[in-house]
């Protein structure tokens, strides 16, 4: 074998000036490989991944159901604390509701009940509404992820102690059933049957949607140490009728 400039030089006795001398081919740049027929791993990963990502399946839709639920829930009873529509008591009746008559010692603080009252209605109303939108999904779950956190920690009081199912009228089975699904559509995102398609939060929450969960958490701790500070767990309850 030769060797030219550029590189390996092979013989091939097909072509030649002289028969008696093989001809010299230099094959330097048929041995280049065209950069097109070459593989990069980490396209190729990142192709694949973004392949699985189209591939949801039906989880989309499973979260479209799962948002309407909850928003229509936290919706309608929202409506009846703003409005008193479907027997429900309108503000001034959740304003008494929540100083309790029966014991005010272990209602909320009359001085903050009114504008607590709007507070946890409106927040309740559009969070639902927001949720069955998929609109600033995560502003809206969090919102229903707080009020349901105060709503249960006031019935424990009222009941004057932790009971689960609602059969008795003073369970916290509702409550805590919608704050473990507000939680989760906060986790996983509205899925891309939302309003917020498109948004990072819609598929692939992380950060934010954590700092949403402490938010919501810390908020719904600040207003019943504040406004209310009963230990739920040591209340008397209201007086049986």
């Amino acid at each position: 074998m030769a060797y030219s400039a550029v590189g390996p030089a092979l013989y091939d006795e097909r072509w030649s000036d002289d028969p008696g001398e093989p001809a010299r081919v230099d094959t330097a740049e048929t041995s280049v490989l065209d950069p097109r027929d070459t593989v990069d791993p980490a396209a190729d990963h990142t192709q694949a991944a973004e392949g699985t990502e189209t591939r949801r399946g039906t989880l989309d839709v499973g979260l479209l159901v799962l948002r309407a639920a909850v928003g229509a829930a936290a919706l309608a009873h929202g409506l009846q604390k703003l409005f008193g529509w479907w027997n429900g008591p309108g503000l001034d009746g959740f304003e008494d509701f929540l100083v309790n008559a029966a014991d005010p010692s272990i209602g909320f603080d009359s001085s903050a009940a009114g504008w607590l009252s709007v507070l946890g209605a409106v927040s309740e109303a559009a969070g639902g509404a927001l949720l069955i939108l998929g609109l600033l999904t995560p502003v809206a779950a969090s919102a229903v992820l707080g009020v349901m956190l105060v709503a249960a920690t006031f019935k424990v009081t009222l009941a004057g102690g932790l009971w689960y199912f609602t059969g008795s009228g003073v369970g916290i089975e509702y409550e805590v059933t919608l704050i473990c699904a507000a939680l989760a559509i906060l986790l996983t995102g509205p899925g891309r049957l939302a309003l917020d398609y498109g948004r990072g939060w819609t598929t692939r929450p992380l950060w934010g949607s954590l700092g949403l969960v402490v938010v919501s958490v810390a908020a719904a701790v600040t207003i019943w140490v504040l406004f209310n500070g009963t230990n739920p767990l040591d209340s008397p309850g209201n007086p049986a009728p």
